[in-house]
């Protein structure tokens, strides 16, 4: 039987592959709106954090979720991605 592929994604933090569902999204919808993604299936833009208060420092520092969002990202997205961190 064939093996289901397992979707991975890059960590904007530690530049590591890892799986899709092991990593935190953000997104940016075309609207400009921007908001963490629980489900991971929202429509819009994605960026990818490990889920790891390292990995976000390291990331939120570099301005690596800005770029890879082509917009400034608003303080509240990034305290929703540390309490998200904090909580998991």
């Amino acid at each position: 039987m064939k093996q289901k592929k397992i979707p991975e994604r890059l960590c904007l933090g530690c530049n590591v592959s890892k799986d899709k569902r092991e990593l935190i999204r953000v997104v940016r919808t075309k609207t400009g709106e921007i908001f963490l993604d629980k489900t991971g299936k929202a429509n819009g833009r994605g960026a990818y954090i490990c889920n790891n208060s390292a990995c976000l420092e390291k990331a939120i520092k570099s301005k690596r979720i800005s770029r890879s969002l082509a917009v400034e990202i608003p303080a509240e997205v990034y305290d929703g991605l540390r309490k998200a961190i904090e909580d998991a």
